[in-house]
């Protein structure tokens, strides 16, 4: 088994956190069979790390401004048989690509995620954030399966997939996951969870893992770790839904976060009341978040659907 490592970068301001990602790949204990650098339309950071890394190979994205196409152009590119994919802002654990490929043993496999823990540019956890919402720093969150598990869909930041799976089945879907205009980005998200839906709809046999052994370190700016951020991104991550669910139905589109909100949610409200009646006064500001978190994310899940609705009405 041959596995070709994509990482999608797009501005020089990451060039220490883009290092610390090809060294981290280079320390795989299985070295991988090629490492793929996916420039997002940026001719000096694409020349400066072709000089950077001769070993490596560079190139441009060749479709559409953003994640998605970064992903496409990764997987035409490489010759392995499995493509993973890691964040220019991660660091692999030495053992995350041999787990990785590990899951790929199991019949029928198309895709194996790891998990993906937070790396505080502030030193620690804020005392108010909650781990329901690590999703939303592109962590791994409360909810999520304590071992090894088929899952719906796997965090983009740190997943792998058959090479002819996603060529086959189209790609990353461009509008959906982030991209940059200039030097604004909305933080939009879902481009793996719409990509993993449709690789199963078109092919039911099809198992996707989450594979916990398979460890990142994913960075958390200061400015992500506040609570103005959780907002923000509660909201984009309600109108990426709302994509989603045009996409490949409600049905499947909402499947999981049914229960997340139904379940995993109020959970976690109760954890931190009772937090907050045992002393730790903290657990009034998880609880909350939560609170907020949902209430956001379902506001922007309503005005993406009445959007599309609209435009739709309009063609």
């Amino acid at each position: 088994m041959k596995t070709s490592v994509v990482i999608c970068v797009y501005t020089e301001e990451r060039w220490d956190d883009i290092r610390e990602a090809v060294e981290s790949v280079r320390a795989q204990r299985r070295a991988p069979h090629e490492l793929i650098l996916v420039v997002d339309h940026n001719p000096d950071l694409r020349l400066k790390l072709k000089h950077e890394y001769p070993d490596a190979i560079v190139v441009a994205n060749a479709h559409d401004q953003g994640l998605s196409g970064g992903k496409n152009t990764g997987a035409e590119i490489a010759t392995g048989d499995i493509v993973a994919y890691l964040d220019d802002d991660a660091v692999a654990d030495p053992g995350w690509l041999e787990a990785l490929e590990e899951g790929f043993q199991q019949p029928g496999t198309v895709g194996v995620g790891g998990r993906t823990s937070p790396l505080w540019a502030t030193g620690r956890r804020p005392r108010w954030f909650p781990h329901e919402f690590d999703w939303t720093v592109g962590c791994s969150y409360t909810g999520m399966p304590a071992r090894r598990a088929r899952v719906r869909n796997v965090m983009g930041g740190n997943a792998a997939f058959r090479r002819d799976a996603v060529t086959g089945a189209g790609g990353f879907r461009s509008g959906i996951g982030r991209s940059v205009q200039g030097r604004k980005s909305r933080p939009l998200g879902c481009e793996e969870t719409e990509f993993c839906i449709r690789l199963t709809q078109r092919s039911p046999d099809a198992v996707i893992w989450y594979e916990p052994a398979a460890v990142i370190g994913h960075k958390v700016s200061a400015q992500r770790s506040r609570f103005a951020y959780l907002r923000t991104r509660c909201y984009a991550e309600g109108l990426s839904k709302a994509l989603v669910a045009a996409s490949v139905g409600a049905g499947d589109g909402l499947s999981s976060e049914r229960s997340y909100a139904t379940r995993t949610l109020p959970l976690g409200v109760l954890r931190g009341l009772g937090a907050a009646l045992r002393g730790d006064l903290a657990g009034l500001g998880r609880a909350g978040a939560i609170v907020v978190g949902l209430a956001w994310t379902t506001w922007g899940y309503v005005v993406g659907t009445v959007r599309l609705k609209l435009r739709g009405g309009a063609s």
